[in-house]
């Protein structure tokens, strides 16, 4: 009995347990883990019960619960939609993005090395006072 239905599109009517399972599906099997896990740790039964019902309704052994759960987000970036103006549109917005994303870094590194070399000029000079303050209390 494994529902495709996620719990916005489950009835209300379907009872508490089958949305709950619904919404473990549409959250993948590390929920369902997470939920055995916690079930053992508070009361053993119930993490039993929870894994005998993965075992049994195969959920152990599926690659996901959901379907499309493990596309990765460089593969559908860099997919084509079909449209071409909006394929034209993405790529420039994604050349703007990195172009922004390469000034930023190059801010943030002029900004630390400024940084840097405010606190190393600020070292030098109370070295500097450190060492003229020296000799005046050697010679008292």
């Amino acid at each position: 009995m494994h529902s495709t239905a996620s719990p916005a599109t489950y009835p209300a009517r379907a009872g508490w347990l089958r949305r709950a399972e619904a919404w473990l599906d549409d959250k993948g099997k590390g929920a369902w883990i997470a939920l055995t896990i916690l079930g053992f740790v508070f009361f053993w039964p119930i993490g039993l019960a929870l894994l005998a019902y993965m075992i049994w309704s195969k959920r152990m052994f599926n690659k996901s619960c959901r379907r499309s759960r493990h596309i990765s987000p460089a593969f559908t970036t860099m997919r084509s939609s079909g449209n071409m103006a909006f394929d034209a549109y993405k790529e420039e917005t994604l050349r703007r993005l990195e172009e922004e994303q390469q000034n930023f870094e190059a801010f943030l590194k002029r900004l630390r090395e400024a940084k840097d070399k405010a606190e190393f000029d600020q070292f030098m000079d109370e070295r500097a006072r450190a060492a003229k303050n020296a000799p005046e209390s050697e010679d008292a």
